[in-house]
């Protein structure tokens, strides 16, 4: 979409009424200002509407780009409009659970629809008790299964993309591709 130049938008604001009553029958001054109310009709539009623009679930496709941009959200535009829109929306949500395991899973399903589960902790123990022994040395591997969610395939290469680039670089993750749900294992 261009807010630029609309054909046949009326100014809300016309500027040939607010001249003096001493141009106001002037055939120039008034054609004059007319061409100046057919630019300025874009921005008073987009003006009047700024709310709106800074809304990614009903902004222009274009401006809902920029808003990634300011939130550092994740904009593909090989994605759909509906998909970049709810990045932009969830961008904030998503920051804040980044390096967890829920911000893993929902980032695979939000960008990719797959489902996911993280087991692992990448070697992070701790003890609720002062004192307490230290728990057993955990893995120092963390494991991602994943499985076809939204599409009834799985592109392995990006959601190997999408786990390295959320993976803690100290940490190492697994992927592992499942045809379906993995079985309760007695977790």
């Amino acid at each position: 979409m261009s807010r630029a130049a609309v054909p046949g938008l009326p100014s809300r604001h016309p500027i040939g009424g607010l001249l003096p009553a001493l141009y106001a029958d002037d055939d120039f001054a008034q054609r004059f200002t007319a061409g100046l109310d057919t630019v300025l009709a874009p921005v008073f539009a987009t003006l009047d509407n700024l709310p709106a623009y800074l809304d990614p679930r009903i902004a222009p496709l274009d401006f809902v780009a920029w808003l990634a941009s300011w939130v550092g959200a994740d904009d593909d535009p090989g994605w759909p409009a509906e998909l970049r829109r709810e990045a932009v929306v969830r961008a904030v949500e998503l920051h804040r659970r980044r390096g967890t395991r829920r911000g893993l899973v929902e980032r695979l399903w939000l960008t990719l629809g797959v489902n996911a589960d993280v087991s692992g902790d990448g070697t992070a123990v701790w003890s609720r008790t002062a004192g307490a022994d230290l728990p057993p040395e955990p893995s120092e591997e963390v494991l991602v299964r994943v499985w076809p969610g939204r599409d009834p395939e799985v592109d392995e290469g990006r959601v190997r993309e999408v786990v390295r680039s959320l993976c803690p670089v100290h940490v190492s993750c697994r992927v592992e591709i499942l045809p379906g749900p993995p079985a309760d294992e007695g977790r």
